[in-house]
């Protein structure tokens, strides 16, 4: 829906962060059977040639009913489809997985065991795809009738085939690292900075060429030209980021961006790399995204691939999407502050194995209305597939003909198969890509049409953006049920997203904007840590914990307050409560009666 659209404000769920989600259960009789089901997409992560997936299922102990042995299954069905039809390789799996199906490029798996308690492990997943060399394909899916862009849509993928194939040698770096020491970054963001910068020195290969340039409103250079990577270089790089990376001053990133871009200006045999890393946000982000595309136009046959990481909600992440967009690079960041070392070293190893620059795709010019997103191909690194998607409209070739340069620099060519109907949904395996790469479009250019272009995909797709928030639509059947003795519940409908008034006797909930939003001029002038973000509401069993913790001197939390009265028995409880209510603890009162659901507790 339309964030500008009414309804009743957000009361019953919302984020706390942006990894936790809360939903209040209303009062239910006992005995009943409680059904939630939940729909989300993510990433399979790819490393050292291993695809791995991390599903959240581990449960704490105060779900466990105290006193009875009840029945608990655990059932966990997962499907394996590699599109390649490369044979699949089964790597690792935190739970006890049955194999029920194989077939060329596709594995079934099964558990369903009855057991003692629910897990106390998230589910994890690993599996490796066996081929020897870069390999790929293209799927094709048709427009759907309620589709608001009626032309046909792609989905291409690259692989590097198996990592541990000696013959295959990744580009000679010339790297300049641009980090952010403002005072924004005091304390833990720098600390981890620093030794996620550390980490990626001490991987350099020796022939590689490296300096670095900290930056706020001044440019601070360990060197006025590139060194190799040799032991005594990185020696002296450490000493000298322990000195220098002390957080202080404004943020200016134009100034060194162009420094960089200059000494990167003579680069040969080598694949120019740019990593720059901020937490913050400037006013001339538009002019430094013209300046960088203008040089790409005009450079040398490999132009400086440009990779950026934000930290924080501060930051513009649009900005920094478009202009690795604009550099042929690849953007990441880190949202949550506690991952920035982990997040940062994922992307240094993406940019430091680079087997396959300058892709190009000639044959897609020659379709009839053909968008590719991203715009500009980035190169392939063996960490992880290139993915690109678009829409077209008319016939697709037969095949698909891919060009690049390979690490010693000679020509690669390789022709990839189109599949059409394989059952994959390729919107919606692209659809959150595209939202991204458009809404990052539409900040550069303030574009009104393309924002709306966001928001249609976003209702479509039902993935969120900044031009949408999501709803819930509650049906209060228990009432209808007591006034109406003997009437039966209604079959459910489904309804579409843009009704943000709902049917007849449901209630409209808008829950809180799930968007990033385009940066924080204030807080980045004002040196504002990330992490000071305006906290979300709280339901108000949290509220009612956080009074309580406060009252008594924080010695408990929430969790133990549950976990501890769900061992009491009644009598038990009634004690504390008049305890509570002697001692004048009405915040701790009201916690107790939140979490043992009332007086028949």
């Amino acid at each position: 829906m339309d964030e500008n659209q009414s309804a009743t404000p957000a009361q019953n769920g919302g984020y706390l962060k942006s990894n936790i989600f809360t939903l209040t259960i209303p009062e239910i009789d006992g005995g009943s059977n409680l059904s939630i089901k939940m729909h989300w997409s993510q990433k399979v992560e790819c490393s050292n040639g291993e695809y791995s997936l991390n599903v959240p299922f581990s449960f704490p102990d105060y779900v466990n009913p105290t006193g009875k042995r009840m029945a608990k299954i655990e059932k966990i069905r997962l499907n394996v489809d590699v599109v390649a039809g490369s044979e699949l390789l089964f790597k690792t799996t935190s739970h006890p997985l049955q194999e029920v199906r194989r077939h060329a490029g596709s594995m079934g798996f099964l558990c369903d065991n009855q057991v003692l308690s629910w897990s106390k492990d998230d589910f994890s997943f690993s599996y490796a795809v066996s081929s020897s060399h870069i390999n790929g394909g293209v799927l094709l899916e048709s427009a759907s009738a309620h589709d608001f862009d009626q032309r046909e849509m792609f989905y291409i993928y690259l692989s590097p085939g198996d990592i541990r194939n000696k013959n295959k040698k990744v580009f000679k770096k010339d790297i300049i690292f641009i980090i952010d020491i403002s005072g924004s970054m005091q304390g833990k963001l720098m600390e981890d900075t620093k030794n996620a910068l550390l980490s990626a020195l001490s991987k350099l290969n020796p022939d590689d060429l490296f300096t670095i340039i900290a930056f706020n409103e001044e440019s601070h250079l360990f060197s006025k030209s590139l060194e190799l990577a040799s032991n005594d270089a990185v020696e002296r790089a450490s000493e000298w980021i322990n000195t220098n990376f002390v957080a202080g001053g404004g943020t200016d990133i134009s100034h060194p961006l162009n420094m960089a871009i200059e000494m990167l200006s003579s680069a040969q045999s080598s694949v120019p790399i740019i990593f720059l890393v901020t937490d913050g946000t400037v006013e001339d982000e538009r002019q430094i995204c013209a300046k960088v595309k203008n040089h790409m136009i005009k450079g040398e046959s490999i132009c400086p691939r440009i990779y950026t990481f934000g930290i924080g909600s501060f930051c513009n992440h649009y900005f920094l999407r478009m202009l690795a967009n604009i550099g042929r690079g690849q953007y990441d960041a880190a949202l949550d502050v506690d991952l920035i070392e982990s997040r940062m070293l994922t992307l240094f190893e993406k940019a430091s194995s680079l087997i396959l620059a300058n892709i190009k795709m000639d044959m897609l010019d020659e379709i009839d209305q053909v968008e590719v997103y991203p715009s500009s191909i980035p190169d392939l690194s063996l960490e992880g597939p290139l993915v690109l998607s678009g829409r077209y409209k008319g016939n697709f070739p037969e095949t698909l003909k891919v060009n690049g340069i390979l690490a010693d620099f000679s020509n690669f060519e390789i022709d990839l198969k189109i599949q059409r109907d394989k059952g994959l949904p390729v919107q919606k395996i692209s659809a959150r890509d595209q939202i991204e790469h458009f809404t990052a479009q539409a900040w550069l250019s303030d574009n009104k049409q393309l924002e709306q272009k966001v928001a249609k995909l976003s209702l479509q797709t039902g993935f969120m953006s900044e031009y949408t928030s999501m709803i819930m639509l509650e049906n209060d059947l228990l009432k209808k049920t007591k006034e109406s003795p003997g009437a039966k519940e209604e079959p459910k409908k489904k309804h579409s997203k843009a009704n943000v008034q709902g049917q007849k006797g449901q209630k409209t909930i808008i829950l809180p904007h799930l968007g990033i939003g385009f940066g924080n001029l204030t807080a980045t002038a004002q040196n504002t840590p990330p992490g000071f973000e305006p906290k979300p509401e709280m339901p108000e069993i949290f509220k009612a914990a956080s009074n309580c913790c406060e009252t008594v001197c924080s010695y408990c939390c929430c969790m133990c307050c549950i976990q501890c009265f769900s061992k009491m028995n009644n009598q038990c409880l009634t004690v504390l409560n008049q305890l509570c209510i002697g001692l004048g603890c009405l915040a701790c009162f009201e916690c107790c009666s939140l979490c043992c659901g009332g007086d028949d507790n």
